[in-house]
């Protein structure tokens, strides 16, 4: 099978549509329905579903997407490999991800003391959401990625390596000038008739199981799109947000952060895949055990 239709395949996959797999892949769309066309006919399977907005995978496809994006990882590694290796210079990058949090705080810290004790190392850091990021790693696309078990926590899978790096009590961020900044802790409860932003799902449920468990409701009234946006509505006194303990010490300055009375916590993780490690895994898993020990309030 040619890869090269395996990738227009996973390309409309991910944006939901042929029209813009085709921008984006600069071909016209009605040759991108052939690619398709022909991919299902070796298949003799429908992967497609076209609807009034676009498209999206059938069960069948969605599952040959999975392993299409392992192979062309692989591909793309190998690839990567040979050029380096024809050029004298093989020098294989560590690609890693992480959430939004620990790629604004400990991860950074952990591949700089790794690259003090390595040397130069090319590297490249992809924040995302837990889920999406098991998927890379499990598919080969990610070398190690930095997680968290927040609703709807990490799946069990063979193909990954998960580690614990600790349990991060969560923090309530608010805008310097708030009454209980830099105190506490402090119950949910004082904070009970506050406005809160989320930008997340897990987070959220984190924020009202917590209140639940003091009896309390609590009033998520503003969404942000991401984590900037959420520490903005905070900074600017719009709003109060429930923010991950080892943040902490990567705040804007005009954030401060009060403590939970028994505060809601998640557990950090590496993921790694079980096949084909980098040779830098063991020093960062190392690295990164002791920049979460370091940025824990």
């Amino acid at each position: 099978m040619d890869l090269t239709v395996w990738r227009t395949f996973v390309t409309v996959c991910r944006l939901g549509s042929l029209s813009a797999a085709a921008a984006e892949l600069h071909h016209t769309q009605s040759a991108l329905s052939r690619q398709i066309a022909g991919l299902e006919r070796q298949l003799g399977v429908t992967l497609l579903e076209r609807h009034a907005r676009g498209a999206r995978p059938t069960p069948a496809g969605e599952v040959f997407r999975q392993h299409a994006l392992a192979t062309l990882h692989e591909a793309d590694r190998a690839l990567r490999a040979v050029r380096a290796a024809r050029e004298g210079s093989y020098d294989r990058p560590l690609t890693l991800g992480a959430t939004p949090s620990l790629a604004a705080g400990i991860v950074p810290e952990a591949v700089r003391a790794l690259l003090r004790q390595a040397g130069p190392l090319r590297w490249s850091l992809l924040p995302g959401p837990s889920g999406r990021l098991h998927v890379r790693v499990a598919t080969g696309a990610l070398d190690l990625a930095v997680v968290t078990d927040a609703p709807p926590g990490l799946p069990h899978d063979p193909r990954t390596e998960r580690r614990l790096l600790g349990l991060d009590d969560m923090v309530v961020a608010l805008p310097t000038g708030h009454p209980h900044a830099g105190r506490g802790p402090v119950p949910v409860q004082t904070l009970a008739d506050e406005t809160w932003a989320e930008d997340n799902d897990g987070s959220a449920a984190l924020l009202r199981q917590h209140a639940a468990r003091a009896g309390i409701d609590v009033r998520i009234d503003l969404t942000a799109a991401d984590l900037p946006g959420k520490l903005a509505l905070v900074a600017t006194g719009h709003a109060i947000a429930l923010i991950p303990g080892v943040l902490t010490r990567a705040l804007r300055p005009d954030i401060a952060t009060v403590r939970l009375v028994d505060p809601p916590t998640r557990g950090i993780y590496t993921l790694t895949p079980r096949r084909d490690p980098h040779p830098a895994t063991p020093a960062l898993l190392d690295a990164l055990t002791n920049a979460f020990a370091t940025a824990r309030p």
